[in-house]
């Protein structure tokens, strides 16, 4: 039984360790071959095709024999309902089966055939994810305003700006990857940082 894993952070402050600390131990006690492994930190409200890790993970299960994808739990894959049920679908039409281990949940059953219970629970726990990350975005913008209403100033403040062993340090991958040659473009898609951000920490390089 060969198996892929994939995890995944919103921010570079996160970190995916636990994600596949667990997911490996999973694989090992049910004896999977993990074959590959695929991380990101990106949020997961992009687009599947801006998402280079998700999208190398979908390429690389067409192209070789695998029964599994191993994911934490669903919003992992995508907080976009149509984006986690299209690659939801696309895995099961090639008879892979998508295991959530936080719930327990795997898409297709032993003989190959969908889990209708498990597709039941992970539509519904994409709704949720999704109405989750509408929340969280509607309770940061309606603090915001409140704060402006009485006064209060978002942002830094006048003159404030990060030394450059700061950005050194909060941007230690990015640096690594611009001076491999990475592109700004391809460096953004793959950590998630601004470009504007980008070029800043280009300049200290």
């Amino acid at each position: 039984m060969k198996a892929v894993i994939y995890a995944r952070v919103s921010t570079n402050t996160q970190d995916y360790q636990r994600q596949l600390d667990e997911l490996r131990d999973y694989a090992d006690r049910m004896g999977y071959e993990v074959v590959k492994e695929f991380s990101e930190k990106i949020s997961g409200a992009k687009k599947v095709d801006e998402r280079v890790a998700l999208s190398g993970l979908l390429y690389y299960v067409s192209h070789h024999c695998i029964d599994k994808v191993l994911i934490y739990e669903c919003s992992r894959l995508s907080r976009r309902v149509v984006d986690f049920l299209s690659v939801v679908e696309s895995l099961t039409e090639q008879g892979i089966s998508v295991y959530i281990h936080q719930n327990g949940l795997e898409t297709l059953q032993p003989d190959g055939n969908p889990n209708p219970i498990a597709n039941l629970v992970l539509g519904i726990l994409a709704q949720f994810n999704s109405m989750e990350r509408g929340l969280i975005r509607s309770r940061m913008e309606s603090g915001y305003n409140h704060y402006r209403a009485n006064g209060g100033k978002v942002g830094r403040k006048i003159g404030y700006r990060k030394s450059d062993q700061q950005m050194k340090e909060e941007y230690a991958e990015e640096l690594r990857l611009l001076r491999k040659g990475y592109s700004l473009a391809n460096v953004s898609k793959l950590t998630g940082t601004a470009i504007n951000t980008l070029r800043k920490v280009r300049d200290i390089a």
